[in-house]
């Protein structure tokens, strides 16, 4: 029997929206917004994360928000637009992470708060260093990035299975 692999998760939060008298799941990202979601593509390419599968929310600001970064990205990832993403609760982004193929090694969640963050914080089980207690004091602003590594089977993720690797903010 072979040994459980590793596997990743990294949750991106989508860039600064526009607030517009648009619905709210056709927001435009603002002008910051814009600026910040490549600089996000160029912090994945820079750390060597190549995503397998790339979950992205329907809405119009994190669609814009992946087309913008997956630009910086080496090469364009597997990407499903995904409708339950959007206002999802914790419990519906883990049931979501649990449908994911074992053959993919790095899932990216394109996605809103409070959901990354309160994800990022459940299935942060350990963190390296101070990672953990500075995305809590960031609150994960837009364009932010969590990386975090668990073993095991994607079916296996549940409340703290992980550890948190990385946390980059767009300014930090």
């Amino acid at each position: 029997m072979s040994a459980e692999p590793t596997r990743r998760i990294v949750l991106l939060r989508h860039a600064k929206a526009e607030w517009s008298d648009v619905d709210d799941h056709e927001r435009p990202l603002a002008e910051r917004g814009r600026k910040d979601a490549p600089v996000a593509g160029r912090r994945l390419a820079g750390s060597g994360i190549v995503p397998d599968l790339v979950l992205c929310s329907t809405s119009a600001r994190t669609r814009e928000t992946w087309k913008l970064a997956v630009h910086e990205l080496p090469q364009r990832p597997r990407t499903v637009y995904e409708d339950r993403l959007y206002e999802a609760s914790l419990g519906e982004l883990i049931a979501v992470i649990n449908e994911t193929p074992e053959d993919v090694t790095d899932l990216l969640l394109v996605g809103h708060n409070p959901g990354m963050h309160g994800l990022a914080d459940a299935l942060a089980g350990s963190a390296e260093g101070d990672t953990l207690a500075r995305m809590n004091r960031s609150g994960f602003p837009t364009a932010s990035i969590a990386v975090l590594t668990f073993t095991g089977s994607w079916k296996s993720v549940e409340h703290g299975v992980g550890s948190l690797v990385a946390f980059w903010p767009p300014h930090g």
